[in-house]
């Protein structure tokens, strides 16, 4: 039995600001359970609501060396879905009305979360085969392991992996604070270890450190080893590209299935689509108050709204695209200039453009449901999860050659009659026109290859169980 432990700083159904929260409460639900004992250790914050909380037993308390201070560490335990969730308690770091505040706090609190983790092991009756890392706040796991193992033979031999889930995110500050903060030797802030441009990165040291190294899906793993995708840390990735590897995300099959879904008008599946998906789409063009008929093909966005996600080109065309016979959704929030570029064109074509700036559960499921098309241009993305929901739903992806997007959406093929989505390769605002402009065409003018394509999309299987294998795979070589 190999026994793995997920640490990462955010997990559902407790906390989420992003899509790593899902990988992390859902994916291992999805390992064999008679080869892995995968458990999850996350901070436990005083955001996360209320019910959560009064459902955790407490396990036990320790006091824990931080370089010059003593700090207490709480442990609370809950199973959940046939997962045990460990949560590591200290209020004056997981305080707050949010999990991530100002940098240099999260700096100091991630350490603390990072050696708190290891130092509970022994507590707890689990000793890990791996730990799981991911993303920076747990970047200094492997780093406070590889200075444990000196003198201490429980931690010997414990494997590590790290899964980066956004480059963009590192978690660097002043080495010296950092020293400071940590408590790690002078050894450990060298330009081969936590030192980068002067200052310590956390991801960096994960990197450096770690066992096996993921990401998120096959492109983005060899975008990285580019300076274009690298964040600078692209020399650091080609000279541990031998153990790096990109397996894609995948969704919650159960939350996300159009044949089940509670939010949507109409159910169907990938046998009724073609009758009652519409039904949705009359549903959703009632509601935001767009002009209804069916036949008008409609476009749905729902994202961040930042530069990562390509908004700008979006903007740069959008009066020209609201000028064809299409109808275009939005759901989401972001820079405040994409906001009010939506609000804008929302405002001028009333009846083709529904901006919803906010979030929103139930809408988003409308949206995959409701749309015909589902328009994602990013600059990059590591692998993207909205482009899996439209997909499943049968809504077909109008995606940039990029990362997760290059790895899950096939462009459609007129001659060989296949594909699940159009694509377009550069980041160029009339080329990406061009595609929605092709889709356009064949959803006017051939609308069995349309209904093709979706089905191809519908059949696809991005189910987290597919990722499990992949993960259990990667265990077995350690």
């Amino acid at each position: 039995m190999k026994k793995i432990l997920f640490a990462a700083s955010e997990s559902v159904p407790f906390i989420k600001t992003g899509g790593l929260a899902d990988v992390v409460g859902s994916l291992p639900k999805y390992f064999d359970k008679e080869k892995y004992d995968v458990r999850v250790m996350i901070p436990k914050y005083m955001c996360i609501k209320e019910d959560w909380r009064n459902q955790l037993t407490y396990r036990t308390h320790f006091y824990m060396d931080l370089n010059w201070r003593k700090e207490y560490v709480g442990i609370l335990e809950l199973e959940y879905e046939g997962i045990r969730f460990y949560f590591i308690d200290n209020e004056y770091y997981f305080s707050g009305p949010s999990p991530y505040g100002e940098i240099y706090a999260d700096i100091e609190k991630f350490a603390f979360f990072s050696k708190a983790v290891l130092s509970a092991l022994p507590l707890i009756d689990f000793r890990p085969d791996i730990i799981h890392c991911h993303d920076w706040q747990t970047g200094l796991i492997p780093v406070y392991l590889d200075n444990f193992r000196y003198g201490n033979e429980y931690y010997r031999g414990i494997k590590t992996v790290m899964t980066i889930h956004n480059l963009k995110f590192q978690g660097t500050w002043d080495a010296k604070r950092v020293q400071d903060i940590t408590g790690l030797p002078p050894y450990y802030f060298a330009p081969d270890k936590l030192e980068a441009y002067q200052d310590a990165n956390y991801l960096k040291g994960g990197i450096v450190y770690a066992d096996r190294i993921t990401t998120v899906s096959n492109s983005y793993a060899e975008e990285i080893k580019m300076p274009f995708y690298g964040e600078k840390l692209d020399g650091l990735m080609n000279a541990r590209a031998n153990s790096l590897s990109g397996i894609v995300n995948g969704i919650d099959y159960e939350a996300y299935d159009p044949a089940e879904d509670r939010y949507i008008a109409r159910r169907y599946t990938v046998d009724t689509f073609r009758r009652d998906k519409v039904k949705n789409k009359m549903a959703l063009q009632e509601e935001m108050n767009l002009e209804r008929d069916h036949h008008r093909m409609m476009i749905g966005i729902v994202s961040r709204l930042t530069d990562q996600k390509g908004f700008d080109l979006i903007a740069y065309i959008m009066d020209e695209l609201c000028q064809d016979a299409v109808q275009i959704v939005v759901l989401g929030t972001g820079e405040e200039r994409y906001e009010n570029m939506f609000r804008h064109f929302a405002w001028k074509y009333p009846d083709k453009v529904a901006a919803n700036i906010f979030y929103s559960e139930p809408l988003s499921h409308k949206i995959y449901a409701g749309c015909d098309a589902f328009l994602m241009p990013s600059l990059f993305e590591p692998c993207g999860l909205s482009q899996l929901m439209s997909l499943r739903y049968g809504t077909v992806p109008i995606v940039r050659e990029t990362g997760g997007l290059r790895d899950t959406v096939e462009p459609y093929n007129e001659y060989e009659k296949t594909g699940t989505g159009f694509s377009f390769a550069n980041y160029n605002a009339h080329e990406m026109l061009g595609a929605i402009r092709y889709a356009e065409q064949i959803y006017y003018d051939k609308k069995r290859d349309w209904n093709k394509i979706a089905e191809r999309a519908m059949k696809k299987d991005f189910s987290w169980g597919n990722s499990a294998k992949q993960y259990e795979k990667l265990y077995d070589q350690l």
